[in-house]
């Protein structure tokens, strides 16, 4: 039978609380998952934009469980529709999917019990929905709700557009009456809004809660030079620095995830290379490797990360930075999902920027999308090497006008200082006209301070010619990077030889003029890296924690580990870092006193709490 017995009455939130306490050890909701789950218990369409880590899923799950029928769940990959069953799972709730590495007998017994009103929740991709034959099945069986998990990727202007997202659309039709919840973690408003026509979401409620994470502590590290070395070392250093704890690196190819899981390996990380050109096999088993193994760290693509739920990892580096800061604000959501202190480090230059145009030129869509597009790009590398608290910039592109200064990133505990580039922009611009936009950078640069190795008279010739010789070598270089990341100055690629061309025509105007400002960022010089974050949360109590403490959180995890194994699940679905800390920390006589721990709902306990009281009298004999 499923986890909650179908109610006379309709259910209400009193009841959706009851469930999340005895099924997740939890005894309120968090945020605005209040005011979502109430409207899906009443039968109404919301679109719910929650920050990672928010508890986007249990915004659908407790309704689907109190509801009568199944709840259908569309999810866009597989590896996040089996881990969020196989939590499901442990926690005694009825969850199954459909996708291709399920067995025709496992099919077979999954509509059994979906007939039988045996069955939760369903898991299927917009895929596996475009077949008429799971469309037909599924009117034969009463449907609680349907939800639209990672919905940012029906629409064309957010960062991980699938056009089979398109259509789902017509579930408005095909399921009159049943109600429907589209959810993610990052869409500005114009996202939101083609998100709801799209679905057809015409009357939908659309909760869109805070996009802080107070807990995670960003930064951006300019590089130094494109050399592939130089970045390689940087991220090695960077990881060096956390050893031990789990994190992701992201990088902007195939070869470069190969190429830096290498270097890491070589380092002593145990890094696990992860992008979309292995066989489907290879990626699941790397993955319950990261999932599984402490300290992991997963070099990868963005073919890696949607919905992937390890609650402790602990940094998030981007070797090369992404296309939005929708992008960014997700992969970065990766760590600290947990709530404990968690860090986002990006690497980003010109070069970086250079080379995300190109590929967005690349891509076949309409101009008016791609325009957009470009601008989102401008906005993350504007953001990257701007002045502004870093979280606050986040927050307020995603429409929060309150929010402020969150104190502890890398611009709020170190302010860089600016200085007044205006004049140098407006020598730099004239000179990259007057060259023809035939040269390099480094060329331009030279031109500026009259060191032109064999200058031919033409050149010397030119007003430009010398007119920045009062200006050092390094200035005009983060000069020149700063009028690329403002759109002033654009690259053309030139078969590997980039030469520098003006940007946009109108803000290149306004900066002749005088009607612009350009302040730029004096790079001071140091070691690339993040501010060694100031310790807190719970890792770092457990870190001060005497002896005993610490033996019995280690005797837990090894307890889990191996519980893990058998099941072949995550560690992580058992059990959290953080509840066995606290179960380490409070150290329960009886199942009475474990049952009051967050995190240790009603199934767990049954499941678990035996083994766990016996864990605990292990580490203290």
């Amino acid at each position: 039978m499923p986890a909650d017995s179908i109610l006379t009455a309709p259910p209400t939130l009193a009841d959706a609380r009851a469930t999340l306490e005895r099924v997740w050890g939890h005894t309120d909701f968090r945020g605005r998952q209040a005011e979502v789950v109430a409207e899906v218990l009443a039968g109404r369409d919301v679109l719910a934009v929650l920050p990672t880590g928010g508890g986007k899923s249990v915004c659908y799950q407790i309704p689907a469980m109190l509801r009568p029928g199944l709840g259908l769940v569309v999810s866009p990959l597989i590896a996040l529709m089996t881990d969020q069953v196989e939590a499901l799972k442990q926690q005694g709730v009825a969850a199954a999917r459909l996708d291709s590495g399920v067995s025709l007998d496992d099919r077979s017994e999954i509509w059994r019990a979906a007939r039988a009103g045996a069955l939760d929740l369903l898991y299927v991709s917009p895929e596996g929905l475009a077949q008429p034959h799971l469309i037909d099945r599924l009117h034969d069986l009463p449907l609680s709700l349907i939800a639209i998990d990672e919905a940012h990727c029906v629409s064309q202007w957010g960062h991980d557009f699938r056009p089979d997202y398109r259509s789902l659309g017509r579930l408005a039709g095909l399921f009159p009456g049943v109600p429907r919840i589209a959810v993610t973690a990052t869409a500005d408003a114009r996202t939101r809004e083609d998100i709801a026509r799209s679905l057809r979401l015409d009357d939908a409620r659309i909760v869109v809660d805070s996009f802080a994470r107070p807990n995670l502590q960003l930064s951006a590290v300019r590089k130094e030079n494109a050399s592939r070395a130089k970045t390689d070392a940087a991220v090695i250093d960077l990881v060096r620095q956390r050893r031990g704890k789990s994190g992701v690196v992201y990088c902007g190819s195939r070869d470069g995830c190969e190429r830096v899981a290498q270097a890491l390996r070589d380092a002593g990380t145990n890094a696990i290379a992860y992008h979309a050109g292995m066989e489907a096999r290879d990626r699941d088993r790397r993955l319950e490797r990261f999932l599984a193994e402490d300290g992991a760290v997963m070099v990868a693509t963005i073919a890696f990360g949607m919905g992937v739920d390890k609650a402790d990892v602990r940094f998030v580096i981007h070797a090369d930075p992404p296309g939005s800061l929708e992008a960014y604000w997700q992969e970065i959501g990766r760590a600290g999902r947990d709530g404990d202190p968690a860090e986002g480090i990006t690497l980003y230059g010109p070069s970086d920027i250079a080379w995300t145009l190109r590929r967005l030129d690349g891509r076949p869509m309409a101009d008016e999308v791609k325009a957009v597009q470009v601008r989102k790009a401008r906005q993350l590398f504007a953001m990257l090497d701007g002045a502004v608290c870093r979280p606050q910039s986040v927050r307020r592109y995603f429409g929060e006008t309150g929010a402020e200064p969150c104190g502890v990133c890398d611009v709020c505990q170190d302010p860089p200082a600016l200085f007044d580039a205006t004049v140098q922009a407006q020598k730099a611009l004239a000179a990259v006209q007057r060259l023809g936009e035939r040269f390099g950078r480094g060329r331009v640069v030279d031109h500026l301070l009259g060191k032109t190795r064999d200058a031919q008279p033409w050149e010397t010739a030119l007003s430009t010619w010398a007119i920045g010789a009062d200006t050092a070598l390094h200035t005009w270089r983060d000069v020149l990077d700063h009028l690329m990341f403002e759109g002033l100055l654009v690259e053309d690629p030139n078969e590997g030889k980039p030469l520098v061309m003006l940007g946009d025509p109108e803000a290149v105007r306004a900066v002749y003029r005088g009607e612009r400002t350009v302040e730029v960022r004096q790079v001071p010089a140091r070691a690339s890296g993040a501010r060694e974050r100031t310790r807190t949360g719970r890792n770092a109590a457990l870190e001060a924690m005497d002896a005993d403490v610490r033996a019995r959180f280690e005797v837990l995890r090894a307890w889990r580990r191996d519980r893990a194994a058998e099941q072949r699940v995550p560690p992580y679905v058992i059990f959290q870092d953080k509840t066995l800390l606290e179960i380490a920390l409070a150290e329960p006589g009886d199942l009475d006193r474990l049952a009051h721990i967050p995190g240790v709902g009603q199934t767990k306990l049954d499941r678990y709490g035996a083994a766990v009281l016996q864990a605990l009298a292990q580490a203290a004999a």
